[in-house]
């Protein structure tokens, strides 16, 4: 019988003899993941559960990356949790200085390959599918179950299928392709659903692009984001993979609920304005913004690919007055990266501040948080009211070309305008 990409990856997990959209199956985890937030309360409620051991620590990471470096007394007691139950338990952990922001760090570090299931206590865990994985977010009391039994249950989801055609123009980036289906479909479009990107134009991306356009399928309402992986994920994981992989595609006759088309050819440097990420328009029909600070740096848009692109605007050039800059590596290994380039000189040249790996402001956790009245262009994921510090402070989504553009002329942009 035909089916899904994700039907394939579920049924190659569970027990069932055959898997159809709607249907509840247990489903077995390759990978269980938690971070500084989400673990801490996993561990209680797994203690709640009567057990002790997780199923298997070679399949558990741990992250300390959202509180890193600790802001306060409570965040520093989080890590140091996480840290002592990792070395009880027997499995990998992350800590600061020794990894960086759990997507990004768990995809460079092999323990992501095609077809496999990742079960994370983070919403965007939806990253992984960049490689052909199926990720998914899951809540605390979840991951407790995940990481004592090694599974948990799923609604098997209905597959909305992207077919990107043509080729992106000057300054169009990955994270303008999710951000024009976020506003084609709305921030509940893929409710239910996993959003599967195909075509040419999906191969053309880079896997730092399809990371970008896989993180936010969880703005969509979406399950999970998934890209069919192809060369270019072999050659990304050639020499890192920890596990044998194969590649799937759904079949040609398989069911969806929508099939949708994305010339890339007509996208063009996209904004989403506060506070949804479904807000979406053009940054030429956006207008003038007063920007207070710029954000570049999140989980899937701290890459080198975002990194490079924020240089080709800031090199030579002065950040404006009036607006603060913070650029934040996703990785210990891309923060080296980009020093090796020269890169971090080139920022702190231009009056940015450069940043250790971590969540940090993207959540209103610290490191940059913002102020009643301010203005930002990030390249976060999110820009709900409060999200980032002050109710009262306004967030605008966008690529690095776009928020670099911002840091020099002190407002919203075109990246055009600056060169």
């Amino acid at each position: 019988m035909a089916h899904t990409l994700v039907e394939k990856i579920l049924l190659a997990h569970c027990d069932a003899e055959d898997v159809r959209p709607g249907d509840v199956v247990t489903v077995r985890c390759d990978v269980v993941m938690a971070n500084d937030v989400s673990g801490p309360v996993a561990f209680r409620a797994m203690e709640k559960m009567g057990a002790d051991r997780v199923f298997d620590p070679a399949r558990v990471v741990m992250v300390a990356d959202h509180f890193t470096p600790a802001k306060d007394a409570r965040s520093a007691e989080l890590q140091a949790r996480l840290q002592r139950w990792s070395e009880a338990q027997g499995v990998t952990y992350y800590g600061q200085g020794r990894g960086g922001i759990e997507h990004t760090l768990l995809c460079e570090e092999g323990w992501i390959v095609p077809g496999a299931v990742i079960a994370g206590g983070d919403s965007h865990t939806c990253t992984y599918g960049a490689l052909g994985a199926f990720g998914t977010g899951l809540g605390s009391t979840d991951i407790a179950s995940c990481l004592a039994l090694g599974s948990f249950w799923q609604a098997v989801p209905e597959t909305i299928q992207i077919e990107l055609t043509g080729s992106p123009g000057n300054f169009v980036t990955g994270k303008d392709v999710i951000l024009a289906v976020i506003g084609q479909i709305g921030v509940g479009g893929g409710t239910n659903a996993v959003l599967e990107f195909v075509g040419p134009g999906a191969e053309g991306l880079s896997v730092d692009e399809r990371l970008a356009v896989a993180n936010m399928a969880v703005e969509a309402g979406s399950e999970a984001g998934i890209f069919p992986a192809d060369d270019a994920v072999a050659a990304y994981l050639e020499g890192r993979a920890r596990t044998a992989w194969t590649a799937e595609r759904s079949d040609q006759d398989a069911t969806f609920r929508q099939r949708l088309e994305l010339d890339l050819s007509a996208v063009e440097p996209l904004v989403a304005l506060p506070h949804l990420p479904g807000n979406v328009t053009t940054v030429r029909e956006a207008g003038t913004v007063p920007i207070d600070q710029v954000y570049i740096g999140n989980c899937a848009n701290g890459t080198m690919t975002d990194l490079r692109q924020a240089a080709s605007i800031l090199g030579g050039r002065r950040i404006h007055p009036r607006t603060r800059a913070i650029i934040v590596p996703a990785t210990q290994a891309i923060w080296r990266q980009a020093a090796d380039e020269g890169l971090l000189d080139l920022f702190v040249e231009a009056g940015a501040i450069v940043s250790t790996p971590t969540c940090g402001a993207c959540f209103g956790g610290g490191n940059g948080v913002l102020a009643s009245g301010e203005n930002a262009v990030t390249t976060t994921n999110r820009n709900f009211r409060g999200r980032m510090g002050s109710p009262e402070a306004s967030v605008y989504l966008a690529n690095a070309w776009v928020a670099a553009a911002a840091a020099v002329a002190g407002e919203l942009v075109h990246p055009e305008t600056i060169g």
